[in-house]
C-alpha cells in the first residue's frame, strides 16, 4: 500500500464504531483466515479492534470491504 492509501485506510477505520468494525471482520477475505468470535470482538476495546483491522488490511494490501 502507498502512503496515501494507508492514510485513507486509517481515516476510514478511525470513525467506525464497534458494529461497523465487527461487520468488516466478518466480511474480511484475505490471504489467511480470520476467525474471531463475536464474544471476543465484544470484549476488546474499540481502539484495539481498529488497530487489528488496519493491520489486517495493510498485511493483505487492501482496503476493508463493505460490511
Amino acid at each position: 500500500m502507498e502512503a496515501q492509501q494507508i492514510e485513507q485506510l486509517i481515516t476510514m477505520v478511525s470513525v467506525m464504531d464497534r458494529d461497523a468494525l465487527k461487520g468488516r471482520f466478518f466480511a474480511f477475505h484475505g490471504s489467511f483466515p480470520v476467525d474471531f468470535s463475536e464474544d471476543f470482538l465484544d470484549r476488546l476495546p474499540v481502539d484495539r479492534l481498529r488497530h487489528i483491522l488496519v493491520a489486517l488490511c495493510i498485511q493483505n494490501n487492501r482496503l476493508p470491504a463493505a460490511a
